[in-house]
């Protein structure tokens, strides 16, 4: 009989690296391993041989950082998507991708199935899942964390020690650590009780607030079109940027977060996040809109940027409705253009300037000075038609907002 073939969306932490020994043992298979590299740095050292120390038939690692930047993040950031108005989604968004790479393995090696390491009640499973259905929906897809025995990491990490797979997870130190250009989600062990504060081992690439500079940086960043493409006034690719940015803002403390954020399973969790370069971007390009985008598109696209960071949370990456959304996004985006300049300073960030030949602020408008060209006359008529609707109600329901006053009488010597 011919042996099963899965490709397996391979990390090398701990659920994957049990994976491909899991699948060989349960499913007498051939497991191939597939692997993006989404800019992460610590996660890819030693990987391949890990991953043939496992067990693993082929090994397969890609680099998809600039398409995960250009493709993913920079949509994302045009549209403004923080989940629950805080979290870049950095997890959330390399799904998609690494699906698609993990779908695009498959049928090269005519696998039967893919696999993944997600657990039975978080996001991930739904957007691997939903992605491939998207994809590949032919293919079987196998979640072993979903049927198997164990029941805790600590049984896990028992199960590598047992079988001499090698992981960096212990059980003093349980992390869930999962990493990109875009950000880190860090989850598990200490971090499940909302009360405890994070412990310094827990953040990756961030210095704490306490321990940054004494002075604070200034960063300048211009965009095009919503794009940012340089750096104080270095042009530069989006990988190079977004490096650049996450070391010096993770130097100086920005980025880190603490949510308890509503899954898309039912459930509430407690994750910490660290995003220095997202964060600093969503900020500066927000401050941008404001100066560029007029008042009825600022407003609607704040609805528009919550439903579409739904979709790219709950898994729906690869939908009719995210691309039709992002037509419209894309059409706001022509006219935010120019630079922003921020200071970042233990931990904070604050708007230091703005500037771009699209602005629509006029100082002669905006001014109190006697160079003020506001014609202040025309706001008599404008607010006599506004009103109007709330003066009618109110001539014909007499018995309106206020309420008759209680009359005390004074008593008098």
């Amino acid at each position: 009989m011919k042996k099963e073939k899965i490709a397996v969306a391979y990390s090398g932490g701990l659920d994957t690296s049990v994976i491909v020994k899991w699948l060989q043992e349960k499913y007498n298979a051939d497991v191939i391993t597939v692997t993006g590299n989404l800019g992460q740095k610590k996660e890819l050292v030693g990987l391949a041989e890990k991953a043939y120390k496992t067990g693993a038939k082929k090994v397969y690692i890609q680099d998809l950082a600039k398409e995960f930047v250009e493709e993913y993040c920079w949509p994302a950031l045009k549209a403004g998507a923080l989940y629950e108005h805080t979290y870049p989604m950095a997890t959330s968004l390399g799904r998609p991708l690494l699906a698609k790479a993990l779908v695009e393995v498959a049928k090269r090696e005519r696998c039967t199935a893919v696999a993944h390491g997600c657990t039975g009640k978080g996001n991930d499973q739904v957007r691997f899942e939903i992605s491939v259905a998207a994809l590949a929906p032919e293919l079987k897809v196998i979640a072993p964390l979903r049927e198997w025995e164990f029941k805790s990491r600590e049984e896990e990490i028992e199960y590598c020690q047992k079988h001499g797979i090698p992981v960096s997870a212990t059980k003093a130190s349980p992390y869930s650590v999962d990493e990109n250009i875009w950000g880190t989600s860090i989850e598990c062990g200490v971090l499940e009780d909302p009360m405890v504060e994070p412990p310094a081992d827990a953040y990756q690439r961030t210095v704490s607030p306490e321990e940054a500079p004494s002075k604070p940086s200034y960063v300048t960043i211009e965009f095009r079109e919503g794009i940012p493409i340089g750096i104080g006034g270095k042009k530069m690719g989006g990988v190079e940027l977004l490096d650049n940015l996450n070391e010096v803002a993770g130097a100086n403390g920005v980025g880190r977060l603490d949510l308890v954020e509503n899954r898309l399973v039912g459930i509430k969790s407690r994750e910490v996040y660290e995003a220095p370069g997202a964060t600093v971007l969503h900020f500066a390009h927000r401050e941008l809109e404001r100066l560029t985008l007029d008042r009825e598109v600022s407003h609607y696209k704040a609805k528009i940027s919550h439903d579409y960071a739904d979709l790219i949370y709950n898994g729906l990456w690869f939908t009719p409705l995210r691309k039709s959304l992002n037509a419209f996004v894309s059409e706001t985006q022509k006219t935010v253009n120019g630079i922003v300049k921020v200071k970042l300073y233990k931990g904070t960030i604050e708007i230091a300037g703005r500037k771009s030949p699209n602005s629509l602020y006029d100082t002669k408008l905006a001014t109190y000075t006697v160079e003020d060209q506001f014609d202040h006359q025309a706001s008599v008529g404008f607010i006599k038609i506004y009103g109007l609707p709330v003066k009618t109600f109110y001539q014909v329901n007499k018995n309106g907002l206020l309420k008759k006053k209680r009359l005390v009488k004074r008593r008098t010597n």
